[in-house]
């Protein structure tokens, strides 16, 4: 009796309609979202020369310092104005002359340059290219470049997630279909941050621009792209 109540079970699982588990499907959906940048960075400063070292220096100084209070005169608060590179370098005059034992004389220094550059944060972007006109009508000689961004593009990025599973699942639904089965339960969700950041633009100033009128300068629109993969349980006898 013992024996048969022990059989019982396994009689009601084997009279059991169980879902037909095929495997998995794993699929990767890309969601992007264009929008307008808000904001722009631009990497600009002073390279002088000098016969010293001093004399360089000196020059530099004072036109950074011009360059400086112009910005802030622009409207740039003082937090967007960082120092991002600073140098002193000598000019080497090379010679094609050689020593008596035919070896090429070394190049001798022939005076000094100073360079001193920062980046400006613009958030007004109406006023990018006047700013860019004001900076080189002080003495900015360089400009090494401009990158537009979003100030939070956070939500931005939610809907591009939103866009990237929408993507991966009517991909996998596909699948799914031509493999003779239906999409199951969710196994797991991965992202892979498609972050592009634009790159920036670059830009040399001449003295030539100084008398010019402000800088025309084109925003453009910025890609906020996401990347996900999703696994899904395959079920076969879905239909």
């Amino acid at each position: 009796m013992a024996r048969f109540a022990a059989l019982v079970p396994f009689a009601l699982l084997a009279g059991l309609t169980l879902p037909a588990y095929a495997g998995t499907v794993t699929i990767e959906g890309r969601g992007e979202i264009m929008a307008a940048p808000d904001m722009a960075q631009i990497n600009s400063g002073v390279t002088t020369q000098g016969a010293t070292a001093r004399e360089a220096l000196d020059a530099n100084t004072a036109a950074m310092a011009e360059l400086i209070a112009e910005l802030k005169t622009a409207g740039i608060e003082a937090r967007d104005i960082q120092t991002s590179g600073f140098s002193v370098n000598p000019n080497y005059v090379y010679t094609d002359e050689r020593d008596a034992n035919g070896y090429t004389l070394p190049p001798k220094i022939n005076g000094y340059q100073v360079s001193n550059t920062v980046t400006v944060t613009v958030r007004k972007l109406d006023t990018l290219g006047t700013i860019l006109d004001k900076s080189v009508t002080v003495g900015a000689n360089t400009i090494n470049g401009v990158s537009f961004s979003v100030a939070d593009p956070s939500e931005l990025y939610n809907e591009a997630r939103k866009a990237a599973f929408a993507d991966a699942r009517a991909k996998a639904e596909l699948y799914a279909t031509a493999a003779g089965g239906a999409l199951g339960e969710i196994e797991s969700i991965s992202e892979a941050q498609g972050f592009n950041n634009p790159q920036p633009y670059p830009m040399y100033a001449r003295a030539e621009m100084a008398a010019s009128a402000p800088v025309p300068v084109e925003a453009g629109e910025l890609a906020f792209a996401i990347n996900v993969n999703v696994q899904w349980e395959l079920d076969t006898d879905a239909k």
